[in-house]
């Protein structure tokens, strides 16, 4: 999972047939925890999720399965809008 601020939306009139009234939302992943990248990337949002927001994000073939027997051609699915955060200090951090 990966936690994020959505920093934009992305609107497409044509896609593909399964990405009908799926909303698309820029997710820059938050600099406080270890990723692979930390490169803006493209979600689905289905829990409204707004420009703002801090949300927890799924990746790969788990974000593909938003029903449970149809397959949608997705890399990343918002799971949740967080409220609050709260990271315990490591001596390391200083």
């Amino acid at each position: 999972m990966i936690v994020g601020k959505v920093v934009g939306n992305i609107w497409a009139t044509r896609k593909e047939e399964g990405l009908t009234g799926l909303k698309f939302l820029l997710v820059k992943p938050d600099p406080s925890f270890s990723y692979s990248t930390n490169e803006t990337f493209v979600a689905v949002d289905r829990i409204g999720a707004g420009t703002g927001d801090q949300v927890m994000v799924t990746t790969g073939s788990a974000s593909s399965h938003l029903q449970s027997e149809t397959y949608t051609p997705i890399d990343a699915l918002i799971i949740g809008i967080i409220d609050s955060l709260e990271l315990e200090r490591s001596e390391d951090d200083g």
